[in-house]
C-alpha cells in the first residue's frame, strides 16, 4: 500500500502503520453479517451489513454510505477515486484523519483494494469498466473473512443491492442568481428479485423526505334545530 496516503493528519504520536495494525486485530473478531452504523437518512433505505457489497451510480452516494461508518469512529478508504471531494466529505462527517486514499492504483487496483478491505471498515472502489464473476469472488471471500463493507461505483457482477439516483434537482437559485443550496435527489434501490424501494433525500447532511401524512378527512354535519 505505498502508494496509499492518509487525506488529513493521523492521531498525534502514533503511526499510521500502528493504528491500522490495532483495526486489522479488532475486525478478526467481528462477525460477517453484523449491522455496520450508516446515516440515519439512509439507515432504512440501505442498512449496511458487514461482508457485503453495494453497487453506487454516483460519488454523492458512495460518500453517504461510507459516511456513517466514519462519524462512529471506524476507518474507511477510497480507491480508483481521483475525483474525491474533501469538502463534500468532510460536510457529511466523515473524518478525514481515519480515511486512506488512493487515487490511482493502476493495474494493481484488486491488491490494494483488498489490502484495504484487510483493515478498514468501509472501503469504497471506482473499479475498471470490467470486472468478472472470479475477481469479484475474490474481494467477496476477503469481506466475509474481515467483516468489511465494499461500496463499488460502477458496475460489479453480485451485490447485495444496486443504488442508483433516479431524478434529481437542487434549489437556492433565484431567476438565475444566487447559491445552490439544496439537492434533493430520488434514490431508488434494487435488491435481487425484490421490487424496488424508492426515497427522497436531500443533501447537505443526507436527510430523509418523509413523505406527507394522509390526515382523515372528518365530515362536518350542520346541527339541526
Amino acid at each position: 500500500m505505498s502508494s496509499s496516503r492518509s487525506v488529513a493528519a493521523l492521531h498525534p504520536g502514533r503511526s499510521v502503520v500502528e493504528q491500522l495494525r490495532e483495526r486489522m486485530a479488532a475486525m478478526e473478531h467481528r462477525p460477517a453479517g453484523q449491522p455496520v452504523p450508516t446515516l440515519s437518512g439512509m439507515a432504512d433505505l440501505v442498512p449496511l451489513r458487514a461482508g457485503a457489497t453495494y453497487a453506487v451510480d454516483s460519488a454523492s452516494l458512495a460518500l453517504a454510505l461510507a459516511a456513517g461508518a466514519s462519524r462512529a469512529g471506524e476507518w474507511v478508504g477510497f480507491a480508483g477515486c481521483a475525483d474525491f471531494g474533501v469538502e463534500a466529505a468532510a460536510e457529511l462527517g466523515i473524518e478525514l484523519s481515519r480515511t486512506v486514499l488512493v487515487p490511482d492504483p493502476g493495474e494493481h487496483w484488486l491488491e490494494v483494494t483488498a489490502a484495504l478491505v484487510d483493515v478498514l471498515r468501509v472501503v469504497v472502489l471506482r473499479a475498471p469498466a470490467s470486472v468478472d464473476e472470479r475477481t469479484a469472488g475474490i474481494l467477496d471471500s476477503r469481506l466475509r473473512t474481515r467483516s468489511s463493507v465494499l461500496v463499488v461505483h460502477g458496475p460489479w457482477p453480485r451485490v447485495d443491492a444496486r443504488v442508483s439516483v433516479e431524478e434529481s434537482a437542487w434549489s437556492g437559485l433565484t431567476s438565475g442568481t444566487g447559491q445552490l443550496r439544496e439537492r434533493r435527489a430520488r434514490v431508488v434501490v434494487h435488491r435481487g428479485a425484490r421490487p424496488p424501494q424508492r426515497a427522497d433525500l436531500t443533501w447537505p447532511g443526507v436527510h430523509l423526505v418523509e413523505p406527507p401524512v394522509d390526515r382523515p378527512v372528518r365530515e362536518i354535519r350542520r346541527a339541526s334545530g
